[in-house]
């Protein structure tokens, strides 16, 4: 069973759906609303009835939206009545193409620091290990050599062997043919 019981709605409330012509309706609302503020803005173009916002907005657009995006954003809540400031809080300031210095010398990470010194280390080890100068690398070499002198005494008796199999088969042929000669 879901934590609400049967009703299975939030805490007991109600759920409330909107229907599509009330829908229709806000859309229908907003419109209207959004096209009386242009038409007060093209009535009040000529700037001495205009308000001092709407004259900067249609002055300089960009810069206005931003301001006054700011200016909503401090009156949130209590910070509208208590002026806070917060020194972990960093303004985010945006920088022209102009301002930015593609020239410089480009500061890096630690980890990214790391990381290139673990790469260039590890190309000096294979240098010196290919050129046999590490431990390791001497070490193979050693062992290397061992198994080489492993393999041609293996080699060696190997062929001992079949010359000793050969000669005895050799040695048994002609005493068979001498046996038949007589």
């Amino acid at each position: 069973m879901p934590k609400g019981g049967r009703k299975g709605g939030h805490k007991g409330r109600a759920r409330q759906y909107t229907s599509p012509e009330e829908i229709d309706a806000q859309l229908q609302a907003e419109k209207q609303k959004a096209r009386e503020e242009e038409e007060e803005e093209e009535e009040g173009g000529d700037g001495a009835a205009g308000d001092p916002k709407k004259e900067k907005k249609s002055l300089d657009s960009d810069e206005s939206e931003d301001e006054e995006d700011d200016y909503q954003q401090k009156r949130k809540g209590v910070e509208g009545l208590i002026d806070i400031e917060n020194p972990n809080r960093v303004a985010q300031t945006t920088k022209k193409v102009t301002q930015l210095d593609l020239d410089g010398p480009k500061e890096l990470s630690r980890r990214e620091r790391e990381e290139i010194e673990k790469q260039k280390a590890k190309e000096r080890y294979m240098k010196m290990h290919l050129a046999g100068k590490t431990e390791q690398a001497k070490a193979d070499l050693a062992r290397l050599a061992i198994i080489r002198k492993q393999r041609e005494e293996a080699a060696r008796k190997k062929e001992e062997e079949r010359k000793a199999k050969d000669d005895a088969t050799l040695s048994g042929k002609r005493m068979q043919s001498l046996s038949l000669n007589k």
